[in-house]
């Protein structure tokens, strides 16, 4: 039986997107729990909740960059400021649009940002996210 993914949190202000990124990892049957938001806030709510009722922590965030109200980067340096016992050690991949190589080396400097892929998510981008952090996992999906 191969492991799965314990928790993926995604975060991305598109119903669409959230849908289609919801729909391949499901078809891919690799995560036990999916929990989707679209907003910057309520990923930040999200996380405080599950870690004050002890529940699962999400061990691989999706996080678009450019949202309304809160983008990313400014979900980044919030989330740096929560307790390490809040946050867990998930691994954070900037899922976007964007194009522009300043976003990247960006993303690249701050140290709780695993990576940085380019949508739309698909099954061999999932499966190269998964294969370039085992720890994800502990079989090959």
């Amino acid at each position: 039986m191969k492991k799965k993914i314990d928790q993926v949190l995604l975060i991305d202000d598109d119903e669409a997107t959230n849908f289609i990124n919801e729909l391949v990892i499901k078809k891919m049957n690799i995560v036990e729990n999916i929990e989707v938001v679209n907003s910057a806030e309520r990923a930040l709510e999200y996380i405080k909740q599950v870690s004050k009722e002890f529940q699962k922590l999400p061990n691989l965030i999706l996080l678009d960059v450019n949202m309304p109200r809160m983008n990313g980067w400014q979900f980044l340096e919030e989330y740096k400021t929560l307790k390490a016992q809040l946050k867990g050690q998930p691994l954070i991949i900037m899922l976007t649009t964007s194009i522009n190589p300043d976003d990247r080396e960006r993303a690249l400097q701050i140290t709780e940002v695993s990576g940085f892929r380019n949508k739309p998510l698909n099954e061999d981008l999932v499966k190269q996210i998964i294969e370039e952090f085992p720890q994800l996992t502990d079989n090959e999906i």
